[in-house]
């Protein structure tokens, strides 16, 4: 826990109570209000960002704030492609919309003189203090807008980083990059004449093709999956290139310590072969993949069998270590005559529907299926239409 008078408190209160039950606790101290964000704070960071949570010393914003930053995780493939980019120019960075600071954070050591820029006064003042906990000597804190910043400054950085507010005035979350502030598209001009990489961090749940029709010189488009889910979109610019066919940019799906990366063009090129049943071993893309939908190169590139057009499941004999998602062994392929289905009834398995007519909660129902365990079942469509539900267990890593 960091040096603070929050290590005076029982481990327990520290580790374990319920904050409501901690608040009632410290109900008539001074300072209980905020030693109760503190404690959220570091229980929280202690899960998503270990390195901030185990330094002597940091303090911690309130839970909005806890919730928008980036996981270490994510925050360290940042730092990568940003190092990877900035490659041997890296004298400065500018982050544009600092927030907590967990993303400028781990890129700032790669550079010579690293800017955090935030709207937020309060976030500020608490990056000051953080920055000197973590030692990041080469840190500038403003509390500056974007484009104010950019504009009253005459100077240029290697790399500039954004993740604009996702959220509108009424607190309501946003998507399309005109509707985040700064809005990208109005402030690209202003960027191009300040930097040649720009790395942007937009909403996961954002249209890419959109994305890349709204914004020039995109170079590279990565999606980042952690622990099932699609979390993190990032565009890489580069303002001095001319604006390559989309064909051509680099795509990243990150997930699962795999990094699938293709082009729009390969994927185009590329023709899914189709299974008429399911063989030993089942294939599911993780979330970056389903996101970033390189589906007929996955076929071609591993040699596998897709099950149907829009099931987004694979199948082949053999294992492949190297798929970038989730195996499993096949124990079981079947139709849905009553006979099939009554195998089934008080059964427990881990149940998804994947190009299915019926959803889980429904289908589980008529199963009398009970939720958990070591199986897998996938309910979906084969090539040929006919409707099947797959027994399965994880394969071995």
């Amino acid at each position: 826990m960091p040096d603070s008078p929050l290590v005076n408190l029982p481990h327990e209160w520290l580790t374990s109570m319920p904050l409501e039950r901690l608040a009632l606790k410290l109900q008539g101290h001074p300072d209980g209000a905020w030693m109760v964000q503190q404690v959220e704070g570091w229980r929280t960071l202690s899960q998503k960002v270990p390195l901030w949570a185990q330094t002597e010393g940091i303090e911690y914003p309130p839970r909005l704030s806890l919730e928008q930053c980036s996981s270490q995780q994510a925050a360290q493939y940042k730092a990568r492609v940003a190092e990877r980019i900035a490659s041997t120019e890296r004298h400065a960075l500018a982050d544009l919309t600092g927030g907590l600071g967990i993303d400028f954070s781990f890129m700032a050591p790669l550079f010579e003189t690293a800017h955090y820029v935030e709207r937020n006064e309060q976030l500020c003042q608490l990056a000051r203090h953080n920055f000197g906990c973590l030692a990041l000597r080469n840190a500038q804190v403003w509390h500056n807008e974007a484009r104010t910043f950019l504009e009253q400054t005459a100077s240029n950085f290697d790399l500039i980083f954004l993740d604009p507010a996702r959220r509108n005035s009424a607190g309501q979350k946003t998507v399309r990059i005109e509707d985040c502030e700064p809005n990208v598209n109005e402030l690209w001009p202003l960027l191009q004449s300040r930097t040649r990489h720009v790395i942007l961090k937009l909403s996961p749940m954002l249209d890419v093709s959109q994305a890349l029709a709204a914004l020039p010189a995109v170079i590279e488009v990565h999606a980042l999956a952690l622990r099932g889910e699609c979390k993190e979109l990032l565009l890489v610019a580069d303002t001095q290139c001319h604006v390559p066919s989309p064909a051509d940019i680099a795509f990243h799906a990150v997930g699962d310590n795999h990094d699938f990366a293709f082009s729009l063009a390969e994927e185009r090129d590329a023709t899914a072969l189709y299974a008429d049943n399911v063989d030993r071993f089942l294939f599911e893309p993780h979330a970056a993949v389903m996101k970033l939908a390189p589906f007929n190169l996955l076929s071609k590139r591993f040699g596998l069998k897709k099950l149907h057009p829009n099931s987004h499941l694979y199948t082949a004999p053999t294992d492949c270590p190297d798929f970038p998602g989730r195996r499993f062994m096949v124990e079981n392929s079947h139709g849905f005559s009553k006979a099939q289905l009554r195998q089934w009834k008080g059964r427990q398995a881990n149940l998804a529907v994947r190009n299915f007519p019926e959803t889980v909660a429904t289908l589980r129902k008529k199963l009398k299926l009970r939720e958990g365990g070591n199986h897998y079942a996938f309910a979906t469509t084969l090539a040929n239409g006919q409707h099947v539900i797959i027994d399965t267990l994880k394969a071995d890593n």
